[in-house]
């Protein structure tokens, strides 16, 4: 953990000096151009990545901090067990999250594309999700 906070305190300080960077190349660029001022998006946008990187970078801090302990994945003498927590349980064989997938899909392009599409995606997504939750209470793999 300490090894991302670090990663992304080095990204905090490369986002903000690219955006300084920027701001003076956009100021330059537009004073040839007869304005006498910075492009405000792109210089916000960087900035806010700076921002956002160091809130991550800070949590990462506090937690590392807090936990009194390394992770077994930052320790060299670990084995591969001691990081290794239960997940849950996952299906390799399920065809329901493909479907669901391909209804969400269909679902945002009936809002791209023609809302009449998202009439389909909706019964093709209910029926998936039915399905998905309900898969090991019905058929050969019933519990």
């Amino acid at each position: 953990m300490r090894a991302n906070a670090n990663i992304f305190w080095i990204l905090t300080v490369f986002m903000a000096i690219v955006a300084g960077v920027y701001c003076g190349w956009s100021w330059a660029d537009n004073q040839a151009n007869g304005l006498y001022h910075p492009e405000w998006a792109g210089t916000v946008a960087l900035a806010l990545t700076a921002v956002l990187c160091a809130f991550i970078a800070f949590y990462l801090s506090r937690v590392y901090k807090a936990q009194g302990a390394e992770l077994p994945e930052d320790r060299l003498d670990a084995n591969i067990d001691d990081g290794d927590p239960e997940l849950g349980f996952f299906s390799p064989w399920s065809w329901w999250p493909i479907m669901l997938a391909g209804a969400a899909g269909l679902l945002l392009l009936g809002l791209a594309v023609g809302f009449w599409i998202s009439f389909i995606a909706l019964p093709l997504g209910i029926v998936a999700l039915v399905g998905w939750v309900y898969e090991y209470y019905r058929g050969y793999f019933a519990r």
